[in-house]
């Protein structure tokens, strides 16, 4: 699984321009089961997003295609971590990692 970090590289009115591109972008993500978690982040990143598992690669062509990083408005700090306890209600994803 992943932690994908997301800090601003442009001012934030820049940014807020951007801003419904980029909430499209999310919502796509979380249709196509990619995204489980996102929000706003406090003190080191910006914004904060909880992925499945997935190939790094995959997703970080994913992550490329956001408009914040197209526009050259944001980056990702992405953290890869093996999930080794689960809440009851994420007991699937984690048995997909098993598998």
């Amino acid at each position: 699984m992943y932690i994908a970090l997301l800090t601003y590289t442009a001012p934030e009115t820049e940014v807020d321009y951007a801003l419904p591109d980029h909430s499209a972008w999310v919502r796509t993500q979380f249709t196509r089961g990619l995204f489980l978690v996102s929000g706003k982040g406090t003190g080191a990143a910006d914004q904060v997003i909880l992925t499945r598992p997935v190939l790094r690669g995959k997703l970080d062509a994913v992550l490329a295609g956001d408009p914040f990083v197209v526009q050259r408005l944001a980056r990702y700090n992405v953290i890869e971590f093996t999930a080794t306890r689960t809440a009851q209600e994420l007991v699937a994803i984690n048995e997909v990692l098993a598998s």
